[in-house]
């Protein structure tokens, strides 16, 4: 069944509000149906079929979340866009992805025109965080009845991307029946229902923010508190009006870091839960003490959604990210034999599980490598299985960096360093961080008389590559150190620099 008529059937009373939007603004469950009813007979009407891609590349507001929605009753697949990329990164996924439709930021029409035009996209829309755009002016003149197009478990519903180790970005393929599977099972494992008001301050261009939150929201009747960013005062402001908060470990430092967040502002909340990157022990410690609430951490990723969570009830252990998920099997495995291993030995984590996304977007070749013959996902991650069941992570397989619950594949960065002038060689780590968990931190060697300085290689960076990915530190060595393989020594570097950001 197509996701959105499930979502939508869980709503009893259409006059609930789903989505309210500082100071005012609201969206009731009706206007969720009208308005997504609207837009996704414009869609139609811009040639959209089941199956066609949609990009978009906007703001974080109510009617985004409404257009995701749209794009599930038109039977299209969603592919979100992180703002902060630059042409350059654009123009990629749009090649790849081929989107009949592109939605960007009214602001940022003039540069996306040529970029899609170039790329195939055959229709160009806007859509910016005050209800304004030219695709809400064309669905205010569309019927709202729509029915939404039949789909089956397998059908695609999203495309998310995520980059790999060579810098060349997959598109992870999501299907009606991963996202469904994965929204119910976290419904009933934190227990959410339609009492339930989320605190959203998450961005909505990956899976956390976009169908953890708003799918599990939904499946439950809920309503949402819609956050532009994350801002401690709207954060502290709000949290007295809600039940839960979903947030990444930087969210959780920083308001341990002020004085007016107190155990009786959180008083009415009864969950909040941690994922994205790793949550220290000692922030899992201190926000107990402070706030009696021990922080839900589980463990998901692109291709997955939520695989693992710690009890609702329970021992939610610090440095662990607890159990699978119902009908979500993890095992652990060497990571040279792929044979399985035992309670307490580190390996690769495998998954299998309605969750687990269809393949990689036109990388048939690519979704082989990453799966077992009998269905389990190689993930990639490094992590163990403790004698009680907990799922420990213990590290990245490819040297993922994890800054403020961004991904970062040290690849990309690196070979947008080589390129410039003066540059020998370079290596892109994580340095722990008191705040973002891992800051980026590039290693350079350079060569000639005139070697470009820190600044400059930011300065560079920052038009070719989106904000997060630009490293908050350049260090300079004579030499990078190299194993007997000739392969540079991430682990050598990350161990001399391990005390960047606390010294």
């Amino acid at each position: 069944m197509n996701l959105f008529t499930t979502l939508a059937n869980r709503a009893t009373d259409p006059e609930r509000v789903f989505i309210r939007t500082p100071p005012g603004a609201t969206f009731t469950y009706g206007d969720v149906a009208t308005t997504t009813g609207r837009i996704a007979n414009t869609l139609v009407a811009l040639g959209v079929e089941p199956g066609d891609r949609v990009a978009v590349q906007v703001g974080k507001s109510a009617e985004s979340l409404l257009l995701y929605l749209a794009c599930l009753r038109a039977g299209a697949a969603y592919l979100p866009l992180n703002p902060g990329y630059t042409g350059t990164e654009l123009s990629y996924f749009l090649e790849d992805a081929a989107p009949r439709v592109f939605v960007c930021d009214p602001e940022g029409l003039d540069a996306a025109d040529p970029i899609r035009r170039a790329a195939g996209v055959a229709h160009l829309e806007t859509l910016g965080t005050n209800g304004d755009g030219s695709i809400l002016d064309k669905a205010r003149g569309a019927p709202p009845e729509f029915a939404d197009i039949a789909r089956g478990d397998d059908d695609l519903a999203a495309i998310l991307y995520t980059s790999g180790t060579t810098g060349r970005s997959k598109g992870a393929m999501l299907s009606h029946g991963n996202l469904e599977s994965n929204a119910r099972a976290l419904m009933d494992y934190w227990r959410f229902d339609e009492t339930d008001v989320l605190l959203h301050a998450l961005p909505i261009f990956h899976t956390h923010g976009l169908f953890v939150a708003t799918n599990v929201s939904l499946m439950a009747g809920g309503s949402m508190i819609l956050l532009p960013r994350f801002d401690l005062d709207e954060i502290i402001r709000w949290l007295p009006q809600s039940t839960s908060m979903m947030g990444v470990p930087t969210f959780y430092s920083r308001l341990l870091a002020r004085p007016d967040f107190t155990r009786e502002l959180v008083g009415h909340i009864r969950l909040f839960t941690s994922g994205s990157a790793p949550l220290s022990a000692e922030v899992h410690k201190e926000f107990s003490a402070r706030t009696g609430h021990a922080i839900l951490e589980r463990y998901g990723m692109t291709e997955t959604s939520m695989n693992t969570s710690n009890p609702y009830d329970g021992d939610r252990r610090a440095g662990t990210v607890g159990f699978p998920l119902p009908g979500v099997e993890i095992r652990i495995t060497d990571r040279e034999t792929g044979e399985p291993l035992g309670r307490g030995e580190v390996g690769i984590i495998e998954i299998r599980g309605p969750n687990v996304f269809t393949g990689y977007w036109r990388m048939p070749e690519r979704t082989k490598e990453e799966f077992r013959d009998d269905g389990f996902f190689l993930s990639g991650d490094l992590g163990l299985i403790d004698d009680r069941g907990y799922v420990s992570l213990v590290g990245r397989d490819k040297d993922l960096v994890i800054s403020g619950g961004y991904n970062v594949y040290p690849a990309e960065v690196e070979n947008a360093i080589d390129a410039l002038d003066g540059i020998a060689e370079s290596a892109v780590i994580g340095v722990p961080h008191a705040d973002f968990g891992e800051a980026v931190t590039a290693v350079v060697a350079t060569r000639g008389d005139d070697p470009p300085t820190e600044e400059q290689i930011r300065d560079t960076l920052g038009r070719v590559l989106a904000r997060y990915k630009i490293p908050s530190r350049v260090l300079f060595l004579d030499a990078l150190p190299r194993n007997a393989m000739g392969k540079i020594e991430k682990k050598v570097l990350r161990e001399e620099f391990h005390n960047l950001w606390s010294a």
